[in-house]
């Protein structure tokens, strides 16, 4: 039979059909799960970008999925530190926490980043709520020693997640904006990797996935070579890449902690570039994905 000739703007049309109709059984397949994302990076910082994530995430909630965002604020926290005449200091990676610096982290990441993020979700038809770990005693921490012992301050490593108060608020239909602030036994605040905090949380809400947002592709073959992209890794594979030197630097604690999830229980991770226009939704509903997943 003779196919009918369409023009551009239906041949368009037709094209948009086509790709949700790829995204059905993948929506079909996640109505219903629990998705953890870690927001970061150029992301947060590019308004472009921040309105594609803001809008990934609604209509994520819009279709059944239950997402979870983590945020970062490395940078906003530097800026206003800076501007109060306070000298950043990183050691491997982790800042340097005076009681000055941690009481800037605190003010940004639960009140100002928070705030934003929680605004942006509702001015796009969303449900949200912003928390930091201490609220309901959601992120229980102790006190994170540099290597050799080396004090760094404020610095905090969770101890345990208790994820009833996220809970209630998925039950409710909120998407929960969690700040990566936790708090000790004795009532010590502490500021926390937002990247560790995330898989903490995936694990203790058994989280079908964990999504790092990050300003690389992937996991690259050849770090020169944007091409080079690894899609899909196992856990076995992890550390030969580490001592072959394909994972390196500040991927490692993220690869890492994407692996200790899976061990304890989360469905699959996944590392993506979050300069990409919806990439969130790319990963979760195409065949392909645009990051690199790292699964058992």
């Amino acid at each position: 039979m003779t196919q009918p000739t369409r023009e551009p703007e239906t041949e368009a049309l037709f094209k948009k059909a086509e790709t949700l109709m790829e995204a059905l059984p993948y929506i079909q397949r996640f109505r219903g799960a629990t998705v953890v994302i870690k927001y970061g990076g150029h992301a947060m910082i590019q308004p472009e970008l921040k309105q594609c994530v803001m809008q990934d995430v609604v209509l994520m909630e819009n279709v059944g999925i239950k997402p979870v965002i983590v945020h970062g604020g490395g940078p906003e926290i530097t800026a206003l530190t800076e501007r109060m005449g306070i000298k950043s200091e990183f050691v491997e990676g982790q800042r340097v926490t005076t009681a000055e610096t941690l009481d800037v982290a605190e003010m940004v990441l639960a009140g100002k980043l928070a705030g934003e993020i929680v605004t942006h979700l509702l001015s796009l038809g969303g449900r949200a709520v912003g928390l930091s770990g201490k609220d309901g005693g959601l992120v229980l921490a102790h006190r994170l020693k540099g290597k050799g012992g080396r004090d760094i301050g404020f610095v905090g490593e969770p101890e345990q997640v208790n994820p009833e108060v996220l809970r209630v608020l998925e039950e409710s239909g909120f998407i929960p904006v969690v700040s990566p602030i936790g708090v000790d036994r004795d009532g010590q605040t502490y500021n926390i990797n937002a990247d560790t905090v995330a898989a903490e949380i995936a694990t203790a809400l058994r989280a079908q996935k964990l999504i790092l947002l990050t300003d690389v592709r992937g996991i690259l073959r050849d770090p020169k070579d944007p091409d080079s992209l690894i899609r899909r890794i196992t856990i076995p594979e992890v550390e030969p890449l580490i001592s072959s030197g394909v994972i390196t630097g500040g991927m490692i604690p993220k690869v890492r902690a994407c692996v200790k999830a899976i061990e304890l229980g989360v469905g699959s991770t996944h590392i993506l570039d979050g300069r990409l226009p919806h990439a969130l939704l790319t990963e979760l509903f195409t065949d392909q994905g645009v990051g690199t997943m790292i699964c058992a």
